[in-house]
């Protein structure tokens, strides 16, 4: 696979949100954390998406003139259903014109040194760069949630022999080359990440990394009901067929 030379011209970084009924003051995390990073990194040309997935309490007309007031270039892409996190990111990716491709949620969950880590790697010549996470962060977790995703990590390790085991951490980032693969991915809710980096794991012509990252004080992460738990339980079986 061919690799970018990021030396030989100003690189541009495409950062997609996917947002549901997101929390109030959402607006004011969103453009801190993205005018912080575009300091960090001069060098890139940062641009920033979010797609909103079917927010029922969101009122966009207050929201897009708040955003485009710091962020000119935003690109915005809503529809009316809400259809999943994977859907949303695929609109996303789908829109795309980056050399980098990073997503993450739209509370901005990670600490800002995390998402330069991982662009860093990129940067350096990796495909994909996938967010681990350490103890902490399951501290974080309700206790269901917590339990399904430690099992889920054990499983990847035994079963689907992925190049990363830890699926599900919202920081991932990709060169544009990889976009065609994400695109190819068909689960609509949660476990579209197990899905992708099942399809990276199939492919040796490519780099993919695995890099620790760390919350943000504060985060915390609610429980999933029980009608996405079947769904997304009926999803692994999916990929796991096909391994």
């Amino acid at each position: 696979m061919e690799l970018f030379n990021f030396d030989a011209f100003m690189a541009s970084l495409d950062i997609i949100l996917p947002a549901y009924n997101p929390l109030p003051g959402w607006e004011t995390t969103v453009i801190q954390r993205f005018q912080t990073l575009q300091k960090a990194l001069p060098d890139l040309n940062i641009h920033l998406t979010i797609v909103n997935d079917g927010s029922q309490k969101l009122d966009e007309t207050t929201a897009l003139e708040v955003l485009r007031n710091q962020i000119p270039d935003l690109k915005w892409i809503s529809y009316p259903a809400n259809r999943g996190k994977g859907y949303a990111l695929r609109q996303g990716v789908a829109k795309s014109e980056g050399d980098l491709i990073l997503y993450t949620d739209i509370d901005w969950p990670y600490q800002e040194q995390s998402m330069l880590e991982v662009i860093d790697q990129l940067r350096k010549g990796a495909d994909a760069v996938i967010g681990t996470r350490d103890s902490r962060y399951y501290d974080n977790l309700p206790a269901a949630r917590r339990r399904i995703s430690k099992l889920l990590r054990a499983i990847n390790a035994r079963f689907l022999r992925l190049k990363v085991d830890d699926t599900q951490a919202g920081l991932k980032g990709f060169t544009k080359n990889l976009a065609p693969v994400f695109l190819k991915t068909t689960i609509d809710r949660y476990l579209f990440d197990l899905e992708f980096i099942y399809l990276l794991s199939k492919r040796k012509d490519i780099s993919v990394q695995g890099h620790p990252i760390t919350l943000r004080p504060g985060i915390t992460f609610s429980s999933m009901n029980r009608k996405i738990l079947m769904q997304e339980a009926k999803n692994f079986v999916k990929i796991w067929m096909k391994s």
